[in-house]
């Protein structure tokens, strides 16, 4: 109710009359950037006002005050103490707000120069939003922070990702249908979308479930051609030949990267890699749905904790265990290039001892990406030079270990020893540093102290004896007491009074005396050489002109210093940046080889497999295990019961639908799960825990396990069902992998039984795909004695003496019965009500209500829908179609009108 009035800057910004100097200022510089909260520096503090103020007071709980008028009403005021600034930005960078930070470019004594009235330069800095982070304060350390762009150009869709703290950057193309697969795949923390984009009602759904923060961007930033001169200024070249040849789509999601980095950035240029063009069919696809339901990399509550990745995890770097997270979101298509992958590990996996000795060494290491991306932004520090400089040293001890192993087995191997692993050879040669790379290393490490200060302006991070400027400097600075102590004794000699020199930022030195000393001084300088400066109550102080010289002469080498340090600083920045492609492989190896020493490691603790992979249709696993639940339960000391899996999509070697049957808490998904996240494991190119597993490459996996609904869009846990079940029977092909849980439950039994029979059928007859499928319907188990590629699978239970005793093994045959009268009682039902349960249910079986007489229903007499008459569409159709009229120039659509009447 007290709270002073606000104000909205972009309704002031165009009128400042009135206004403080300062105000303004700050009114100017918001005005440049309406959509972002401004944090103003004001000396120790980052201030913020007018509509500004309110909001981040409300998000950050600070106290809202005001300071003046404008325009005849209080202005409101909040303020961060500088020093904790980032943890502040962080917060309002979760809760979805951007952040212009508005920095001092000028030194106050520098604008006292211009005048008593002068106000500091000052200028935004960066903006601070999701997707554009570069600190670790405000980081996840072991996970990826992506900014994405999406355009459309010509019909085509295109996706452009960067993670700015590390340089990564890829481009592609992509199908509307697979747009899903790709955001859930990336997870970007801040999406770019075409305004038009955002209208579309098919895309903007998945954005907002995927896509982070969204950002709508202008048409105007979404051509080609101003995209392609962005992206050549950004890197610094004349044309993009070099990178490779990108879809006129392509460039224009690079472009909005490119422009939305030049805002964000204020200007500075980040070190990035060349935009890498991602082939889709290189990897194997999994939907989001599927993801979420495998809990890859978080679970369904949003936790790390219970996740693929927390089971697999042994990394010891957080670029590691990104790459590593990056691997199981996208695993390989290729055979070739998955067993390439486990080459390295099997190469590793018995040399326990090369192995500790490497992690030992990559455990020392600290984030040199992100202190590299830092650096070339000018946010770095001295610090980030010393991660640089441990990197390349580690680096090459790295490369030396592994050429020692190389070379100890040639010497320990009669005749011809094994090729060491292609990735390995390419690890060693991306380790050992280029001569101009050494020659950089050795620099830094004589350059910068061990343990330098968290900021540049402590001063003190470059190292005595680097450079004589500086040494001469600091031994002015740092002699001056001692300066000041001969100075004392020498005038307490001349003038026999016990004379103390002191120092404050306002005086400079000066010496001070009690009134009644100042008096007996006073009274012998007959050559006034004491000069008085102040009067307080009880002291006196005076200067000398040989005083004033000294002070000059103190304050300019500390000056000198701080500048000489922040020059050689630069110096030693720009030479790093020069170098960053090739800093960027040595990293991108050393990751690579955490990931593979890590695989290893787990696959010595978990008596892991190497998996054979390659371009059959088989899915052959013997004795596998759940790696998270197998982890769970080895944590509490209980065992974990493996299973097998034999399935062939062709039909030779075994079925190509196994219907898993058995009562509830048996385990059917956790079986079904786990022989998904095998796969997964096995495509990402990692040993998996299992006696022996036989792949034939899967190119889409598909999930359909668990319930829930979507009430924002109106859909019930049915309707999610059934979505979800026809995405996957229109997607899937031969090469797929399905688990189905309970298709059909959440309707009356009779349809959901009638759909579980016609998917069955289909995935078996049309579709031909792998295909685990679970359910209730025991009826379902009669297709083995029709379908010449399918049969049964049962986790089994026992009851004794009442009690039900879960198995948690797959065992050929169906059951007989679902024991959820038992589970029932297991979970705390009313002791009356399972009773009652229990007298109901014998009625029904021995009534055979519910069962139906197969042999009487019609399902058999075609097992493939009739395909509907082919169409084909006119030249005047296939033409529109590839049309898009947002992009057509005025003469381009009149050349498209004649075109098509020509046709016609």
């Amino acid at each position: 109710m007290n709270a002073p009035q606000t104000l909205t800057p972009e309704a002031i910004a165009p009128n400042v009359e009135g206004a403080t100097p300062v105000m303004a200022q700050y009114i100017q510089l918001k005005a440049q950037y309406p959509d972002a909260l401004l944090l103003m520096r004001m000396g120790d503090f980052y201030e913020i006002f007018f509509e500004d103020a309110v909001i981040a007071s409300a998000a950050l709980s600070l106290a809202l005050t005001k300071r003046g008028q404008f325009q005849g009403k209080d202005i409101p005021l909040a303020g961060v103490p500088a020093h904790a600034a980032d943890a502040y930005i962080a917060k309002l960078i979760r809760l979805g707000h951007r952040v212009a930070v508005c920095d001092q470019l000028e030194d106050p004594a520098e604008a006292k120069k211009r005048g008593s009235k002068a106000i500091v330069k000052r200028g935004i800095t960066r903006v601070v939003t999701p997707g554009t982070l570069t600190e670790d304060t405000l980081l996840e350390e072991r996970g990826a922070n992506r900014l994405v762009a999406l355009s459309s150009r010509g019909g085509v869709l295109a996706l452009a990702a960067v993670e700015l703290s590390t340089g990564d950057v890829e481009v592609l193309e992509v199908a509307p249908e697979q747009l899903g697969v790709q955001l859930s795949a990336l997870r970007p923390s801040e999406s770019l979308v075409a305004d038009r984009l955002i209208q579309d009602e098919a895309i903007y759904p998945l954005l907002k479930t995927y896509g982070g923060v969204i950002q709508p961007q202008p048409a105007s930033l979404c051509d080609p051609t101003s995209g392609e001169a962005r992206l050549l200024k950004l890197y610094g070249v004349s044309t993009l030949d070099g990178f490779g040849a990108f879809s006129p789509a392509e460039v224009s999601a690079l472009g909005l990267l490119a422009a939305y980095i030049d805002l964000t950035q204020a200007g500075k240029i980040p070190t990035l890699k060349p935009p890498a063009r991602v082939i889709s069919n290189n990897y194997l696809a999994i939907d989001a749905a599927t993801r979420n339901s495998l809990e890859i990399d978080r679970t369904q509550q949003g936790k790390r904790e219970g996740s693929l990745i927390s089971a697999l995890d042994m990394t010891v770097t957080s670029g590691g265990c990104r790459l590593l997270l990056n691997r199981l979101a996208r695993p390989l298509y290729n055979p070739a290039d998955i067993n390439a992958r486990l080459d390295t590990i099997e190469w590793l996996l018995p040399r326990r001892t090369l192995r500790e000795t490497l992690r030992h060494l990559m455990r020392s290491l600290s984030d040199q990406a992100r202190a590299l991306s830092r650096l070339s932004l000018g946010r770095g520090s001295a610090r980030d030079l010393c991660v640089i400089t441990q990197a390349l040293t580690i680096s090459e001890t790295l490369a030396s270990q592994l050429n020692d192993a190389r070379h100890q087995e040639h010497d320990d191997l009669a005749g011809d020893p094994p090729a060491i692993p292609q990735e390995i050879d390419g690890i060693i040669s991306a380790l050992v540093p280029s001569l101009p790379l050494s020659q950089l290393r050795d620099k830094l490490a004589r350059a910068v102290v061990e343990e330098p200060p968290l900021k540049l302006s402590d001063g003190g991070f470059i190292r005595p004896g680097f450079n004589a400027d500086l040494d001469e400097a600091r031994a002015l600075r740092d002699d001056s007491r001692q300066i000041i102590l001969a100075l004392e004794q020498r005038l307490a000699a001349e003038t026999g009074i016990a004379i103390r020199i002191k120092f404050n930022n306002v005086l400079g030195y000066f010496i001070e005396l009690s009134a009644k000393l100042a008096e007996q001084l006073q009274a012998q300088d007959t050559e006034r050489q004491f000069i008085h400066r102040q009067s307080l109550a009880n002291q006196v102080r005076f200067v000398t002109t040989e005083l004033i010289e000294l002070d000059g002469r103190i304050q300019r080498a500390a000056q000198q210093g701080q500048a000489l340090e922040l020059e050689i600083f630069e110096q030693l920045r720009e030479e790093v940046r020069l170098a960053a492609a090739e800093i960027q492989g040595g990293h991108d190896a050393i990751c690579a080889l955490d990931v593979a020493v890590a695989n290893a490691c787990w696959a010595e603790d978990w008596d892991a497999v190497r998996p054979v992979v390659d371009d059959s249709l088989r899915l052959e696993i013997s004795r596998g295990r759940h790696p998270v639940v197998a982890a769970a339960l080895k944590s509490q000391g209980k065992p974990f019961t493996p299973n097998d899996v034999d399935l062939d999509a062709s039909g030779a070697h075994a079925a190509r639908l196994s219907l898993v049957t058995g009562p509830n808490m048996a385990g059917k998904s956790t079986y079904l799960r786990q022989n998904a996240l095998l796969i997964i494991m096995a495509q990402a190119g990692l040993f998996v825990p299992a006696k022996s597993m036989h792949l034939g490459v899967v190119d889409k996996l598909f999930s359909r396990v668990g319930a829930g609904d979507d009430l924002a869009q109106g859909r019930s846990t049915f309707m999610m069902e059934m979505v979800e079940t026809a995405a996957i029977l229109t997607q899937a092909s031969e090469r797929s992998f399905i688990i189905l849980d309970e298709i059909g439950r959440g309707t009356a039994t009779y349809d959901g039984l009638a759909i579980a029979w016609a998917s069955a059928e289909n995935l078996h007859e049309v579709i031909k795909a792998r295909t685990l499928f679970a359910t209730h319907y025991h009826e379902l188990s009669r297709l083995e004695e029709r379908m010449k590629h399918l049969n049964n699978l049962s986790l089994t239970a026992h009851e004794h003496n009442g009690e039900l005793i879960f198995l948690h093994e797959a065992r050929k045959g169906s059951a007989d019965r679902s024991y959820g009268v038992q589970v029932a009682r297991l979970a705390g039902m009313p002791p009356a009500v399972v009773s009652r349960a229990r007298d109901i249910l014998t009625r029904l079986e021995e009534e055979n209500q519910t069962q139906l007489r197969l042999d009487d229903l019609p399902l058999f007499s075609a097992s493939r829908t009739p395909e509907p008459a082919s169409y084909a569409p006119s030249k005047v159709e296939t033409m529109l179609r590839s049309v898009n009229p947002d992009d057509l120039s005025p003469k381009e659509a009149l050349e498209l009108i004649y075109n098509l009447h020509k046709l016609l």
